[in-house]
């Protein structure tokens, strides 16, 4: 789009902070003070072990505006978030130093894209690929509309929740692959679709998502920890 484009873009839809809500200036969709104040995790906490993935890693927390920010991503038509996410997934990865040849992504069910509209980690796939130059390919398929990871109430329910609702497009022999989502509570869903993805050849499967969420000792499902209902929805 043409610079002229853009400023009248700016004029008759005024850019606002993904997470806050004010008004930002350029496109980048993210205020200084959110920048500053998000709810980031330090890089030795970024990493953590899920079945299946030879890591996944995560920049932010998913708590506070993070959580409202991805609600209103997925449920409230805001798309265009896509982009301030990519980045910060982007940089988490190159913090990383992850490896990789390919990006892809969990993908969702037909019925559930068409009602959304969007494949929200598709989005951010496709941004996490131009913004590292890698290349970003679609690996699998939901073949059945489950319901929501949300209706669970433990770890166990979730894993059985997603048994057999992926399968595989292709084969992958050798590769390493970037699998993106944007939240990551249990790891069942990540678990479930890196499975297949071995299964189909790849080396080593790799998880990126925007946010993870926070256990409390007791491993209960709350807001304040960040699993609420609208984690893995």
């Amino acid at each position: 789009m043409s610079d002229l484009g853009d400023r009248l873009l700016d004029l008759l839809y005024p850019p606002k902070c993904a997470f806050c809500g004010k008004l930002v200036r350029g496109r980048r969709m993210i205020c200084p003070d959110c920048e500053a104040g998000l709810p980031t995790l330090a890089p030795e906490l970024q990493r953590q072990d899920i079945s299946h993935l030879a890591v996944c890693v995560s920049p932010l927390y998913y708590t506070g505006v993070v959580r409202h920010s991805l609600h209103r991503y997925k449920f409230g038509g805001a798309a265009a978030y896509y982009r301030v996410y990519a980045e910060l997934m982007a940089g988490c990865l190159h913090t990383q130093a992850l490896q990789v040849d390919l990006v892809t992504w969990v993908p969702l069910s037909r019925k559930r894209l068409r009602k959304r509209g969007y494949d929200q980690a598709r989005l951010l796939a496709e941004e996490v690929a131009r913004l590292t130059g890698l290349p970003c390919e679609p690996t699998l398929e939901k073949t059945r509309n489950n319901p929501a990871q949300s209706g669970t109430s433990s770890a166990e329910e979730r894993q059985k929740n997603v048994q057999g609702v992926y399968r595989t497009v292709t084969s992958f022999a050798g590769e390493h692959i970037l699998l993106v989502d944007d939240i990551v509570t249990t790891g069942a869903t990540l678990s479930e679709a890196a499975g297949m993805l071995l299964d189909a050849g790849a080396d080593e499967v790799f998880g990126l998502t925007l946010a993870r969420t926070v256990r409390n000792p007791g491993n209960i499902r709350t807001d304040s920890n960040g699993e609420s209902k609208y984690a893995d929805f």
